[in-house]
């Protein structure tokens, strides 16, 4: 019964997770400390893998729930014996029930398997995905750029649409374009910059790959499309809050309207964008800037996180 009660918490968690991040979506606070947001956005999709992944194996493997990752463990010893899902002989309508609930458990083991496998590949097909799309743009930019002594440390493209992204990575650039150069003034241009800077500096990109990848794995979920809308919008306000510490407000402020009202190009696959996300909110938040959460809010944001994902591992492991 242990078992079936860790299962049932594990199935609790995972549906607690899910419904918490819909909510999420819809709340305003996150936009006042996008930094304790995102960790809760990350908190809540790692406890809903982790839960998924052990309702299914839970209740698959002969125990149930408790101690899933021993018991998994253990499984290729004892294959090798027949004892896992093996059918205690038996005859009439006793032995059919039998039959029927090994075959359940087995189905309910290999999906949970199949989930943790297609969670894992996606992140390693997102993860190369990105990487190779950096290094094509690496590749065209060491034949296309150059550097101007308008944006020391960054490469200058001619083309004539504004665009400014930065390439993460160990040779993370920054990259703007002649229009851009035309388009902003000295300042605005300044603050871009130190936009950009954040996005490499705290490598948001990292941030980004989990819910990338979430939504490549689920195309057709609306929870995962609107997770990965969501956390690229805070990282967006994320780094504007980290270059208002360079730059006034109303200069970034200034430059994401131009950005907006030029008709900027969107950024090349694996790069991250200063005219990306929702523009209109951030200017909004520039302008009119909100109160952080207090800090005794943000400790219990970050305390719940936590709490979060030792929920499954807990469940999983003891």
């Amino acid at each position: 019964m242990k078992g079936l009660a860790d299962s049932a918490l594990l199935a609790g968690v995972a549906v607690g997770s899910v419904l918490g991040a819909s909510a999420l979506v819809q709340a305003s606070w996150p936009r006042r400390s996008p930094a304790a947001a995102i960790l809760l956005w990350q908190a809540l999709g790692l406890a809903a893998g982790l839960a998924a992944v052990g309702t299914l194996v839970g209740l698959g493997v002969p125990g149930g729930g408790a101690g899933v990752a021993r018991a998994v463990l253990r499984i290729g010893t004892t294959v090798r014996t027949g004892a896992v899902f093996r059918i205690p002989a038996a005859s009439g309508g006793a032995g059919a029930v039998t039959a029927i609930v090994a075959a359940l458990r087995l189905a309910c083991l290999a999906a949970g398997l199949a989930l943790l496998a297609s969670l894992c590949w996606v992140l390693v097909a997102a993860s190369t995905a990105a990487l190779q799309a950096r290094r094509r743009q690496r590749a065209l930019l060491s034949l296309l750029a150059r550097g101007d002594p308008k944006v020391p440390g960054a490469l200058v493209v001619d083309y004539p649409t504004a665009a400014a992204y930065c390439l993460p990575g160990l040779r993370s650039r920054i990259v703007v374009s002649v229009g851009t150069l035309e388009l902003l003034r000295p300042a605005e241009l300044a603050a871009v910059l130190a936009h950009e800077r954040a996005h490499l500096r705290e490598r948001h990109d990292l941030v980004l790959l989990p819910f990338t990848a979430l939504r490549r794995a689920f195309p057709r979920s609306a929870t995962c499309a609107e997770a990965h809308r969501a956390v690229a919008l805070l990282v967006e306000m994320l780094a504007d809050d980290r270059a208002l510490r360079a730059r006034p407000a109303r200069e970034l402020a200034s430059a994401l309207v131009r950005f907006g009202t030029a008709g900027a190009c969107r950024a090349p696959a694996g790069a991250l964008a200063v005219g990306e996300g929702e523009v209109a909110a951030r200017v909004a938040r520039l302008l009119q800037p909100v109160r952080p959460l207090p800090a005794l809010a943000v400790a219990g944001i970050c305390l719940g996180a936590a709490l979060l994902v030792a929920a499954p591992v807990t469940l999983l492991v003891i």
